[in-house]
């Protein structure tokens, strides 16, 4: 057995299985968290959301909770089912780096700091941006449709 090829290779298979399970699990990751701006899971609320974005200082901060809460419900549902994976990934990027910019200010980077750091979502917006390098992988709606 060669212990090189054992450790390094890989076939096309394998990289779109892995693209499929990774894009489903962040995608529904990312419509949790949608869920949960919602008070559909969790403790959290649309009301409490938009509250805390006041605090910060965030302008509009009822229109800027939903605007988070739509791209996390949406980019999450296309990221999970492959469909505009990279204009999905972009808008879930640029999501990412305004909750850990402005809502994880001064936090650090360990999501155990407290307040919690931007960990979390620095680890999101980068597994985001490799989708949006790779792509959705041929086990995708984009692979089907276009």
């Amino acid at each position: 057995m060669d212990l090189g090829a054992l450790l390094t290779d890989t076939n096309p298979l394998l990289v779109d299985v892995a693209l499929l399970v990774g894009r489903v699990a962040i995608g529904i990751c990312f419509m949790i968290h949608a869920f949960g701006k919602l008070g559909w899971v969790g403790s959290g609320s649309m009301d409490g959301f938009a509250s805390w974005l006041a605090d910060l200082g965030v302008p509009m901060p009822a229109v800027q909770a939903r605007m988070a809460m739509l791209s996390e419900l949406g980019g999450g549902a296309l990221l999970a089912l492959g469909l505009l994976t990279r204009p999905a990934c972009v808008v879930l990027i640029f999501t990412m780096l305004v909750a850990g910019i402005v809502g994880h200010r001064g936090a650090g980077y360990l999501i155990t700091n407290d307040p919690p750091g931007a960990e979390y979502t620095i680890n999101l917006a980068v597994v985001c941006g490799m989708f949006l390098l790779i792509g959705p992988g041929a086990i995708s709606l984009d692979a089907m449709l276009f």
